[in-house]
């Protein structure tokens, strides 16, 4: 090749993939992540259509005929107290939890983003006085948070997810206040505050896109807690309600045959178990992927 053909000839440059193109590609290299997100995807797939797999007559209709039968190939999980088929009634209960447990955390999230937005990004006495609210709503355990504000908006699985939805609201609000305090002086936030952008369209466009890898994150390891926490609230009474099938309120009932039935205890025991594992999983791989330092040395082993 001469040398005017070289110099016509544009340099070859390595496209770059979209972000989150990228960051499925990595998530796609860790097998656990792969068996976390198929095992999510199977329980939503379960929650949505449980009573068409199912009859309902399983799910709801009391069969003293056949009640506390051991698993067969007629009742997979057998049958609980009053004859009702445990499998169906565990693929109902998916629904409950996923659902108490989405809304709960949406609730947390958005409260959390929002006070953890204006608090680090304004500071002063708007950071003081938002975060000391926070500070007192963290000081208490949560269970017996939830449990307080249950005893005042009393039990139901719609009051379970406005419980739950306010205990999770501080650590939400916590993470993302200190990482609007990281990126709230980068170049790209002051050279828009010199353009005269205002404080909103600030907050939106720079600071909110810069701060949600953790928050994602979070929200992952989050969805764990609240299925952990519905199930806790029903096992005592105080979530979902019968004769709405949940893995925590079939925990409590099957507690008192466990020796004549461990079925009815197990079964819905190992639901959550394995659901909680997956969100755990699934958190700790998107906290890796999002990470800089460690996404730069994934991205080195692939290469």
């Amino acid at each position: 090749m001469s040398i005017e053909e070289s110099a016509e000839t544009p340099p070859v440059t390595r496209q770059h993939r979209p972000r989150w193109l990228e960051t499925l590609t990595l998530l796609a290299r860790n097998p656990l992540a792969i068996a976390a997100v198929v095992v999510l995807a199977g329980l939503v797939f379960a929650a949505l259509l449980a009573e068409s797999i199912v009859p309902r007559d399983d799910i709801f209709t009391p069969d003293i005929a056949n009640r506390l039968q051991a698993p067969s190939g007629e009742h997979w999980f057998g049958t609980d107290e009053l004859g009702r088929d445990v499998f169906a009634r565990v693929l109902a209960g998916a629904e409950v939890s996923l659902r108490v447990g989405a809304v709960a955390v949406g609730i947390s999230l958005t409260a959390g983003v929002v006070v953890g937005l204006l608090a680090g990004y304004f500071g002063r006495w708007v950071d003081d006085t938002l975060m000391r609210v926070m500070d007192v709503l963290f000081a208490f355990p949560a269970l017996l948070m939830a449990i307080a504000v249950l005893a005042i908006l009393g039990a139901g699985s719609t009051n379970a997810m406005i419980a739950i939805g306010i205990v999770y609201t501080p650590i939400f609000a916590r993470i993302t206040r200190a990482s609007v305090l990281s990126v709230r002086e980068e170049v790209y936030v002051r050279a828009a505050r010199s353009a005269g952008a205002g404080n909103v369209r600030i907050i939106v466009r720079h600071v909110l896109p810069n701060v949600t890898a953790p928050i994602i994150v979070q929200t992952s390891i989050s969805l764990a807690f609240a299925i952990l926490s519905e199930a806790a609230l029903s096992f005592v009474g105080l979530g979902t309600q019968p004769p709405d099938p949940s893995w925590g309120r079939m925990l409590s009932e099957g507690r008192g045959f466990i020796e004549q039935a461990w079925w009815m205890a197990v079964f819905p025991g190992a639901a959550i178990f394995v659901t909680v594992l997956a969100f755990n999983v699934l958190g700790d791989a998107l906290r890796d992927v999002l990470d800089p330092r460690q996404r730069s040395a994934m991205k080195g082993v692939g290469a």
